[in-house]
Order: C-alpha cells, then structure tokens, then sequence
C-alpha cells in the first residue's frame, strides 16, 4: 500500500478549517473547480455519515461514496472509500495540527497495489497529486482570504 500525502500550513484556528469539512456539501464546489457534487446520503458530518461526491480526476468523472470513519473536531477527519473505489483506494483522512498561530493542513489517501499503481498508472498518481495539492492551496486561500 502507498499513501499520498498533502501539507500545507494555513493561518486559521483549527475550529476554522474543521468547520469548513462540516459544512462539505455546502463548501465542495468552491474548494476545487473540478468539484461537482456532494450530497450527505446518511447522517450529516459524524462518524458513521456517508457522503456521495462527483469530480474530475485526470480528465475523467469519477463517483465516489464516503463512510466516515472517525470524527475529532478539530483534529482529525478519517474515512473509508466504498465499493468499487474502494478496492483501488480504501481510505484516507484529513488532519489538522495546530501550531502557534496557523495550522498545518495534511489531506492522506492511501492506494492497493502499490507496484502496480505506481508503474502502470504513473498519469494518475500525478493527476490526483496535483489535485490534492490544488485542494490545501485552494482551503488556504479560501480561509486565509
């Protein structure tokens, strides 16, 4: 298994940026411009809430399903892929460490096959690189702004 990895340091309060992940369905569309739906299917921002989102990674529209899988405001978002996705990339998190007076941001996505995936799918690993990249540059710009 290989887990991408995205930091990035964002001058807000911790509660700031949690607040922005529980307000998703209403924040997903102005967080990338490849964002194109989200809608809460169970509950609504708390472990065991699934999430349906639509965007476009490396050209192509992907559907995607979100179990989350733990919760601690302010800290940490943790959460599973489902079927079919979930059989390539099972899971992934966000994670907020605060520091004096900003944060560090980290988006994680963690993939099957390492080999694999890295040989043969070498475009999309640095497709969804960059779009996780776009991701903490585009949150930090949102709510440095």
């Amino acid at each position: 298994m290989i887990t991408l990895k995205d930091s990035i340091e964002i001058k807000a309060t911790p509660e700031k940026i949690f607040d922005f992940f529980t307000h998703f369905e209403e924040n997903y569309h102005v967080w990338h411009p490849d964002h194109v739906e989200s809608r809460w299917l169970k509950g609504r921002a708390e472990a065991g809430s699934i999430l349906y989102c639509e965007e476009y990674l490396h050209g192509k529209l992907h559907k995607m399903k979100f179990l989350l899988t733990k919760m601690e405001p302010n800290r940490r978002i943790e959460f599973r892929l489902l079927f079919p996705i979930s059989m390539i990339c099972p899971k992934g998190s966000f994670i907020i460490e605060p520091k004096e007076e900003s944060c560090i941001f980290t988006a994680t996505l963690s993939f099957r096959f390492a080999k694999f995936f890295l040989k043969f799918a070498k475009s999309r690993v640095e497709a969804i690189e960059r779009h996780m990249r776009e991701e903490g540059e585009n949150l930090k710009r949102l709510l440095e702004g």
